[in-house]
């Protein structure tokens, strides 16, 4: 069979969904990933043969109208997921036409787009073959559905649709235990990383001393400022309280941050190997971070910066797995506070620990492929 996977925004929404496209590929399947041009080497990083569906990246669909008009994101919850809503669908808009192309080069059985790649379903009910959403985080991203209609409405009218089609199955990742009681009804997949790897070296897989250990990240392709200008205050800090911290980012980024860092482990650093020797994850609050964490059972303090990102860890925060912290109570003191906290109360880490149990309990991806294979020849 041949599989279609549509995604884009950053990276993390690209290792989100290569788990289960590498599973379909290792069952045999032809595999395509249709990306943003920035995202193509993220997608053959991950031996994915990968497609450019729009030169632009995501950053320029949230600031600019199709007319490339400047916009501005409201801060207020609905106003914001209402506008990233329309964001993806503008993303959307302008990826059809290569996506389309495609299909009549290389027709798919069944088209799997990520959690906003709004695309995917359009493209499927246009070849008439089934559609599947998969989920890159824990957000409820049906809330942001409202503002991608609105925006997509010229490419319904031009399919002879009157909305975005509803999938045919919901890929979700989120752990039961912290599921919304009005999430989507789905099947739940077992988490893995999908994350651009490097060479290891032995720091990353072995403890140094005997300090508490912290990995700080502000993600794959840290995009505000605010979180940007943090780190390096926030690694002098750690580093005076009497914890280890190794620095997670992009190679130049880290680089850039300036001198006081040279005695801190820091580059791009896999998650899931290193996060196994760290008692603590201090991040941006993005979910691909949020679920690595999860995965490996360790408290993690969050420090989401848009509601978006509230709604992807605020879920852990209540569990009882870790502390969030707003944009409004991010100061440096209350984040060393809540770092102490964490690793102090061994109450966190026993709550981290049950949702990596639960987690391991789920079908994994080479497991849902049979799913997806019957949803073409029931």
């Amino acid at each position: 069979m041949r599989f279609l996977f549509i995604t884009g925004g950053s990276p993390a929404c690209v290792f989100a969904v290569a788990p289960l496209a590498s599973a379909a590929r290792n069952a045999g399947h032809e595999v395509f990933m249709a990306a943003n041009e920035d995202l193509i080497p993220d997608v053959t990083g991950a031996g994915i043969p990968g497609i450019s569906m729009t030169p632009h990246p995501v950053k320029h669909f949230v600031w600019k109208d199709r007319a490339g008009n400047e916009l501005s994101v409201p801060w207020d919850r609905q106003g914001e997921l209402r506008h990233l809503g329309g964001a993806f669908g503008r993303m959307a808009a302008d990826s059809l036409d290569v996506l389309l192309e495609l299909a009549g080069d290389w027709r798919p059985d069944i088209v799997v787009g990520g959690a906003l790649s709004y695309a995917a379903p359009l493209l499927a009910a246009h070849l008439g073959v089934p559609s599947v959403r998969h989920a890159w985080d824990m957000t409820p991203t049906t809330d942001l559905d409202p503002g991608a209609a609105e925006e997509l409405a010229p490419e319904l009218r031009r399919l002879g649709l009157d909305r975005v089609p509803e999938p045919d199955l919901f890929v979700d990742i989120t752990p039961p235990s912290l599921r919304r009681a009005d999430a989507p009804d789905g099947l739940t997949m077992r988490w893995a990383p999908g994350s651009r790897q490097r060479r290891l070296e032995r720091w990353m897989y072995t403890r140094t001393d005997d300090r508490p250990r912290a990995l700080v990240t502000a993600g794959s392709r840290p995009y505000i400022p605010a979180h940007v200008d943090l780190l390096p205050r926030l690694t002098r800090t750690l580093s005076a309280a009497g914890i280890e911290v190794l620095l997670a980012g992009p190679q130049e980024l880290v680089e850039s941050l300036g001198a006081g860092l040279d005695e801190v482990k820091a580059g791009w650093i896999p998650l899931e190997v290193a996060a196994r020797t760290c008692d603590l994850m201090v991040h941006h609050g993005g979910g691909v971070t949020t679920m690595g964490a999860l995965n490996v059972g360790i408290p993690q303090l969050m420090l989401p910066k848009s509601n978006y990102q509230v709604e992807s860890t605020q879920p852990v925060a209540e569990f009882g797995a870790g502390l969030l912290l707003t944009r409004d109570q991010d100061t440096i003191e209350e984040i060393e506070k809540c770092c102490l906290e964490l690793l102090s109360n061994p109450s966190y880490a026993s709550r981290a620990g049950q949702l990596a149990a639960e987690i391991a309990t789920l079908p994994p991806p080479a497991e849902v492929v049979g799913t997806l294979e019957n949803l073409v020849t029931p």
